[in-house]
């Protein structure tokens, strides 16, 4: 079973900048995409980002595009989402996916258990 564990949430003012992390663990050989995921109260899940299993090919949610960078380290099976120029609608419980599909942008099969982001204006 593939495990998802992230880290590195918190309290942030706006226009700061926080890095998460996902350490990803358990038989990957079947994952091709890797991507990031958050939402916000009573709001619906809201897609982040997703790159392919390499880190190389990434594409980004219109709300996040040129803020938000998504990094693999491959070699440590970790993968990073880079958030800068943050804003209060930022704020959202963040979340680590991992997909049995191509599909960048699909259905994700592994998630993690989430952690807090929270920008203050």
């Amino acid at each position: 079973q593939v495990e998802l564990v992230e880290s590195g949430g918190g309290l942030v003012q706006a226009g700061g900048s926080l890095r998460l992390s996902c350490a990803i663990s358990g038989p990957a050989f079947n994952i091709y995409t890797v991507g990031w995921f958050r939402r916000a109260p009573g709001k619906e899940r809201d897609f982040v980002g997703g790159c392919d299993w390499s880190g190389e090919v990434c594409i980004y949610g219109d709300s996040v595009n040129g803020r938000f960078n998504i990094v693999r380290t491959t070699a440590k099976n970790l993968l990073h989402l880079e958030m800068n120029s943050l804003k209060s609608e930022d704020t959202a419980v963040y979340y680590c996916a991992a997909s049995t599909s191509v599909a960048l942008r699909g259905n994700y099969d592994y998630w993690g258990q989430g952690t807090q982001v929270t920008v203050s204006s």
